[in-house]
Formats: structure tokens, sequence, C-alpha cells
């Protein structure tokens, strides 16, 4: 389960998403959200308790083409550099001794290249540097370095499925973890999209201008936290609610969403190889109680590429 989860998080720390890394080719986007206070409970410990944790984040990215040309089948070869960060204050409340940071960071820069080799087959390589920090004695092992190729199988304009090995030094070593996304979409004035592992969304098309959605949501931030025996922090957040999308102009859409923080924990690990594979029996996760949630996000598309 223990290294299930990390596969996914380093994924969603790689990837985030194949549309939106597919929209930061040429593009920019910006999302700020608030979870208010919630309880923390321990593991293995369901009551109620007194200590209490909220957090509110911004995070966005920016996409930059460096080169643009068409096959004769009228596809893209893109070479493109993005820009993407996460920035997170969190207020702890009740705590005997302080457990959680204050404050996270996230920030990368990446290059990505997308290509096709067949009529059905595309590549998507994508490779990145960044800062993972609690924002303390930031040093060289807040430096994490990710990459993956990705094979992807367009079976018909709406379904697309893709495989690949993704590296990460997360855990000291670089480590190969494979990884898999699925890209699926409807058309017409009823819609489904699932975009594993971050997204499903149903929506109705109420104008050209409007779409009424139900989402969910996957998101993650990580951070080496300079402890001694358990560096590695670990943010998991699970979301669903109402999401209303305004397209403001051909490029520029409004997003805003209003639901529940259905699941969010944090949790340490330690960042040793011979760790990561030590699977750890735990009834009840430490996490934080389900409670309400809020965002507001803006996309805007420089032109298909």
């Amino acid at each position: 389960m223990k290294f299930l989860n990390y596969g996914i998080i380093i994924l969603i720390a790689l990837i985030s998403g194949l549309e939106s890394k597919a929209q930061e080719l040429s593009g920019f986007r910006l999302k700020a959200e608030y979870i208010p206070l919630s309880r923390y409970i321990p593991e293995g410990n369901a009551g109620k308790t007194a200590q209490k944790s909220d957090m509110k984040r911004i995070e966005g990215g920016i996409g930059i083409p460096l080169s643009v040309k068409m096959d004769s089948l009228g596809r893209a070869k893109v070479w493109a550099v993005s820009l993407g960060g996460s920035y997170a204050k969190i207020k702890n409340q009740n705590y005997d001794v302080q457990l959680f940071p204050d404050e996270l960071l996230n920030a990368s820069v990446g290059l990505m290249h997308l290509r096709p080799l067949s009529k059905s087959w595309n590549m998507l390589f994508m490779a990145s540097a960044g800062v993972y920090t609690d924002m303390k004695d930031i040093s060289s092992k807040d430096i994490l370095v990710m990459g993956g190729v990705i094979f992807i199988k367009q079976f018909n304009p709406n379904l697309a499925l893709g495989v690949g090995p993704v590296v990460s030094n997360t855990f000291g070593v670089p480590m190969v973890l494979p990884a898999i996304f699925l890209n699926w979409k409807t058309n017409g004035k009823f819609q489904v999209m699932v975009n594993f592992p971050e997204k499903v969304e149903l929506a109705f098309k109420a104008s050209e201008s409007i779409k009424l959605k139900a989402v969910a949501e996957v998101s993650s931030m990580t951070a080496d936290v300079g402890r001694k025996d358990e560096a590695l922090l670990s943010y998991l957040q699970v979301i669903s609610g109402f999401q209303p999308e305004f397209k403001l102009s051909k490029s520029l859409s409004l997003q805003l969403t209003a639901g529940a923080s259905l699941y969010r924990s944090m949790e340490f690990t330690s960042r040793k190889l011979k760790d990561f594979f030590k699977e750890q029996k735990k009834e009840n996760p430490p996490h934080f109680e389900t409670t309400a949630y809020g965002a507001v996000g803006l996309k805007w598309n420089f032109g298909k590429p």
C-alpha cells in the first residue's frame, strides 16, 4: 500500500495530470485554495482531538514553447520549458509539540517534449528539478530531480492510455517506478472526463461560455523537513465539489470550486531506500477530518501548438 501511495504522489508531482501538462506546453494556470481548520486524527485513534490544522495554498504553472513543428498529418512535435510551483501556509493549533511545518514550498523548472511515433502512438518526455522544502534550512537535500517517458496510445480522439517509467531521487538514490495514466472524455451537453490519477469530472454544458461540473481531484506536495529518521513529509489531498467554469474569452477561463476535503494526510517517512520497502501496518493511518473546501482558478491558453 505504501508503494502505491508514494507512486501516486511522485507521479502527480511529475505529471500533475496529462491534460494540465499538455496545456502547460503553451499556457498558464493559477489556483488558490483554502481548507479551514480540521481535527487531526493520530494513527489508530478515531476519537476527537483538540489538534487542528488548516491550509491556504496557491499553485500555478506556465509553459513556454521552444520549438513547434508539424508532421505530414498535422500533428505537433513540441519542445517546451515549464515553470511550476505550489506554496502552502499552514496554521497549527493545540499541538503539544509542533508536528507539522508552518509552510511548504514546491517549485520546479522542467523540460517537456511531445512527439508522434505513429498514427496512434505518441511519446511525452518530461524532466524537472526543483526545491521541495518546509522553508527552514534550505539545502541540497531539498532538491529533487524527476523524469519520465510516457508512451501514449490514442485509441480515438476521446480516449488515451499512457504507460512508462518514472525516475525520482526522492528516496536518495534514483528510483524507477511504473507510471500509468488514463484520459477519457465524452462530448455533448453532458460530459464525462476521467484523468487518472488526478481528476474525475461530470459536466453539464449550460452554454458556450458556462460549464457546471461536479469534480473529484487528487493533489499532493512533498518536502524534506530535516528530521533525523523521518525526513520526508508527504502531503496527499482528495477533494470533491461543485465547480462552475466560466469562459471569459477565447483563451481565458475562470473556475470556482466549493465542496469538501474528503481526505487529507501529512505523513513522515525515511528517505532511505531500504526503508521504502518496509510495509508499515496501519489500521487507521493518521489523517484530518473531512471539512469544507474552496478554490478559485484561472486558465489561459496561449494557443494550440
